[in-house]
């Protein structure tokens, strides 16, 4: 993606993470549906603009690899686990995508996909483990970067 490309999909994103507001219970169903019980807990702990963007991403990864194994659906509900390590809110998300990593609370939300693995290491199983952490099978990193990119 080019630079006017990624600035416009940043500024996209922004705006569409204004609200908080929680998922409807239709949403949790399909949700309850793909997590186990240890995985729901941390999804419930994120913001919920994160869970919201994650049930996005997950019908987006569902379109693009129809029939995928739970475990790479579970790694689309839960790849910004890690950001609630950060504890930011709206207004310092969006200054810590502008100003890059900084010590502290900044440095938590750039690494959201290390501190994700990390939360979900010994819960969940590997293969999502490995694909919030940014690695794991070629296909469903792929698919998960495209359905990431809204």
């Amino acid at each position: 993606m080019n630079v006017v490309g990624q600035r416009w999909h940043l500024v996209r994103r922004a705006f569409g993470s204004l609200s908080n507001s929680a998922p409807d219970r239709d949403d949790l169903v399909v949700v309850r549906e793909v997590l186990s019980e240890a995985e729901y807990s941390l999804w419930r702990e994120m913001d919920g603009r994160d869970q919201r963007h994650s049930l996005h991403v997950l019908t987006r990864f569902d379109a693009l690899l129809p029939g995928a194994p739970r475990q790479w659906r579970a790694a689309a509900l839960l790849h910004d686990v890690g950001k609630s390590a950060s504890s930011l809110g709206w207004s310092l998300r969006v200054l810590a995508t502008l100003v890059g990593s900084r010590p502290g609370r900044f440095a938590a939300y750039h690494e959201h996909e290390r501190l994700g693995a990390e939360m979900l290491r010994g819960i969940s199983d590997p293969e999502t483990v490995s694909l919030v952490g940014g690695g794991g099978h070629p296909r469903a990193m792929k698919a998960l970067a495209e359905a990431d990119n809204i």
